[in-house]
């Protein structure tokens, strides 16, 4: 199968994007992708585009809940995780 053009750099520009420009940009090609009768050129980059926006958006929210955990320890010594406590509930 070819490559497509530029695919590995952009690839790389992907993975610095802030979780909300990524999920707009695959909001953006969810979009496309339903509405538009594409060429399968521009299709399978889309899909290819929207992939990496989707693994990278759930990398960032697995990132995310893991710091708003904390290991806390129980009177036995056993490690759980515990959710940080809302500052606004404070």
């Amino acid at each position: 199968m070819a490559k497509v053009k530029g695919a590995e750099s952009a690839g790389e520009d992907i993975q610095k994007l802030p979780f909300e420009e990524a999920l707009q940009r695959l909001e953006a090609i969810v979009e496309a992708l339903e509405a538009q009768d594409l060429p399968l050129e521009s299709l399978l980059a889309r899909y290819q585009e929207g992939t990496a926006l989707a693994q990278l958006c759930q990398a960032k929210l697995n990132e995310a809940e893991l710091k708003i955990q904390q290991l806390e320890k129980s009177g036995k010594g056993e490690m759980t995780l515990k959710a940080m406590p809302n500052p606004e509930e404070q």
